[in-house]
């Protein structure tokens, strides 16, 4: 299984994602995490921020861009454009939201099979790297799990996709508006003896093989 969970954006480990993926990867960015924010204000964060699809093509990889919301209630769809994509990457944002848009578009259906069978890299940031665990719960001390967007079934998904055996609390002890809430969200873990790894900004959790390592960042 391969994976690569960041804490805030790519991470200070940008060459062994590069190798991972291989030259010229075909890599989804899904976004859908932070599809309730206007999409004025998106462009202008991809535009003077950062722009995970600009990076990824800057560094030799064929990103695009994989909307979720394309595939609600067409699972089928979804199988086949992922049959095509060597990864897939989650930004940071709204973690149940997020995991609403694997829910509607058959994402955690399909998607933990193919990684397991190794035929998928599964990958992304804050948001991206949190749904990878087994559970959500604790979570909403950084993410408000009523935040929505159009066309987005209002359950709250506690479920994560399962593909790690512990949460991730994010921007932990890091110079990050949310270091704070990540504090509180161990804070938590600890106290509902819940199995976690917290995560500074420039860490990330790799794994490329059988072991989940952590790759620490340079601050």
């Amino acid at each position: 299984m391969r994976l690569y969970l960041a804490s805030h954006r790519i991470g200070d480990a940008h060459a062994r994602l590069l190798r991972m993926a291989g030259p010229g990867a075909r890599v989804g960015v899904i976004s859908n995490a932070v599809d309730y924010l206007p999409v004025a204000d998106r462009e202008a964060y991809a535009r003077r921020v950062f722009d995970p699809i600009s990076e990824f093509r800057s560094q030799g990889l064929d990103a695009y861009d994989l909307d979720l919301r394309g595939y609600f209630r067409r699972s089928e769809a979804l199988l086949a454009e992922l049959s095509r994509t060597q990864m897939v990457w989650a930004v940071g944002g709204n973690a149940f939201l997020l995991r609403r848009a694997m829910r509607q578009s058959g994402f955690d259906a399909i998607a933990p099979g193919l990684v397991w069978a190794e035929q998928l890299i599964y990958a992304g940031w804050s948001a991206g790297a949190c749904v990878a665990a087994p559970s959500l719960r604790g979570l909403e001390l950084m993410d408000d799990p009523a935040v929505l967007a159009d066309g987005y079934q209002p359950e709250t998904i506690w479920e994560g996709l399962g593909l790690i055996d512990a949460a991730i609390v994010p921007h932990f002890r890091s110079d990050h508006a949310e270091a704070e809430a990540a504090e509180r969200t161990a804070n938590w873990m600890v106290a509902n003896r819940v199995p976690y790894r917290t995560l500074r900004d420039g860490d990330v959790l790799i794994q490329d093989g059988e072991t989940l390592e952590l790759h620490a960042g340079r601050t």
